[in-house]
C-alpha cells in the first residue's frame, strides 16, 4: 500500500466527523486509495492533476479529492473532503491558493 498524507483541510474536516460509521467509511476509502491509486475519477480542466473518490452514506454523496505524486516511489496526498455540495469550488479556490 502507498503512503499517504492528509492536507490540514482534509485533517480539519476528519476530526470534526462525529459519526463513527461515516468516519469508517472515509478510512475505508482511503485504504481502497491506497491499494489502488487510480481507483478515482480524474478531474478535468483547472483540476487536471486531481482524482475524486466517491462515497455514498445513508443517501449523501460524499467526496475525496486528491493527488498522485511521484516522491521516492508514489505518495498520496488527500487534498479535500466533504459533502458534494459546494466541493469543487472549494477545491478550485485550494488549488488556486497553491500555485
Amino acid at each position: 500500500m502507498l503512503d499517504y498524507k492528509v492536507s490540514p483541510k482534509a485533517e480539519r474536516y476528519f476530526k470534526k466527523i462525529k459519526d463513527k460509521e461515516l468516519k469508517s467509511c472515509y478510512y475505508s476509502a482511503i485504504k481502497d486509495i491506497r491499494a489502488n491509486p487510480h481507483i478515482g475519477t480524474p478531474k478535468k480542466g483547472n483540476l487536471s492533476a486531481v482524482y475524486g473518490y466517491d462515497i455514498y452514506y445513508k443517501g449523501v454523496n460524499y467526496e475525496i479529492a486528491y493527488e498522485v505524486v511521484e516522491l521516492d516511489g508514489q505518495l498520496i496526498i488527500i487534498i479535500l473532503a466533504g459533502t458534494r455540495e459546494n466541493f469543487y469550488k472549494e477545491l478550485a479556490k485550494y488549488m488556486r491558493s497553491r500555485s
